[in-house]
């Protein structure tokens, strides 16, 4: 389909494209070799395919809902701890300067960075640790991202994003332990990789520097080799990491030219110090920051809430929005949806507003 089709304009996409084709690593993802979107649609006038779901996820109602959802700490008193939202632009932020320095597709990482975690619960993990002990099959906040932008947003609509936004969404998620397995990556474009170690680098710099802020750790507590390595302030932090992830990826920005044995490929990288020194460092904050945030009297009430609201619209379907039984969902299913697209105050003044006290006047003043 030609420019003429677009008033004239389509030539601005094209020119996109070509310049993406001229300019990017022979590795990177084209716009305009995309797989596709579940439903074929005809391409924009201005924006490349990568930039129209970028756009699709700011624009959500999810999306919004952010700036009132849990990071770790819940109801923290003080205006600069992260948000889900906060977390997320950062991410956003780190990814498109990984991308844009290996010579990757920046739109197409930005993109699944912005919509990471649209399916995240109220209350962070403490909320998703509840579903998946009550949703029959379990609960995972990076399948609730993807369904989110599926099938929940437009009123069921869902946003039609391509398939490189949405496996980068939904393999964002690493386990405890080593985030850079080569199995795992090695099914993923080098874009969703990158959001996957932005997102780890990102929850990793600011997490700390929200526990700092809350008195749970001080600067001395740390591991001595995370000080020495990556050191011992936040913007010090993002710097090793993120300059360590480039150097040790650096081939895959093209540049040297590709000469691969059979069946190999390249992948996001980071040197073995800097990766031994990140690895020891999420295992000291999920054993002195997550895990305690959650086994606190703040997090016991996150707990008790999403356990009543769940209990009590399965006992009361009729009082979930009808818009969540469009697809004869099971009714967990659709509670489950429910529940996890409600930012922490709705879920706390729905549950207060359906049994009076079950957040104590403390939890729920600072929320």
């Amino acid at each position: 389909m030609d420019s003429e089709a677009y008033g004239g304009l389509g030539f601005v996409r094209e020119r996109h494209e070509q310049w993406e084709a001229e300019r990017l690593s022979p590795l990177a993802s084209l716009s305009a070799k995309t797989e596709g979107r579940p439903v074929p649609e005809p391409p924009d006038a201005l924006r490349t395919e990568f930039q129209r779901d970028r756009d699709r996820v700011i624009h959500t109602n999810s999306f919004r809902r952010l700036k009132h959802k849990t990071q770790v700490f819940v109801a923290p008193i003080g205006d600069h701890f992260v948000t889900r939202l906060t977390h997320t632009l950062e991410v956003t932020q780190i990814a498109r300067t990984i991308a844009r320095a290996l010579r990757l597709n920046e739109d197409l990482a930005e993109a699944a960075a912005l919509g990471h975690d649209v399916g995240h619960t109220p209350f962070g993990h403490i909320g998703e640790q509840v579903l998946d002990g009550l949703l029959p099959g379990g609960f995972r906040h990076n399948e609730q991202s993807l369904r989110t932008v599926d099938v929940l947003e437009k009123d069921g609509g869902g946003l039609n994003l391509t398939h490189e936004t949405r496996q980068a969404i939904l393999h964002h998620s690493k386990p405890r332990g080593d985030f850079l397995v080569a199995d795992e990556l090695d099914r993923l474009t080098l874009e969703a990789q990158v959001v996957r170690v932005s997102d780890a680098i990102a929850y990793l710099a600011h997490d700390i520097g929200d526990a700092l802020r809350a008195g749970v750790l001080g600067e001395s507590d740390l591991p001595t080799d995370a000080r020495e390595v990556l050191g011992t302030r936040h913007s010090q932090r993002l710097d090793s990491m993120v300059r360590d992830v480039v150097s040790s990826s650096w081939a895959c920005a093209g540049y040297e030219g590709l000469t691969l044995p059979n069946g190999a490929r390249l992948r996001l990288s980071m040197s073995p110090q800097v990766s031994g020194v990140v690895n020891e460092l999420r295992e000291f904050m999920f054993e002195h920051v997550y895990v305690p945030a959650g086994q606190g009297p703040e997090g016991e009430n996150a707990r008790a809430v999403i356990e009543f609201l769940y209990g009590y619209f399965i006992d009361h379907p009729t009082e979930v929005p009808e818009p969540y039984f469009e697809r004869n969902e099971p009714i967990e299913r659709a509670v489950a949806d429910y529940i996890a697209g409600m930012t922490d105050q709705f879920s706390l003044h729905t549950a207060e507003g359906l049994r009076p006290g079950i957040a104590s006047d403390v939890f729920m003043g600072r929320v």
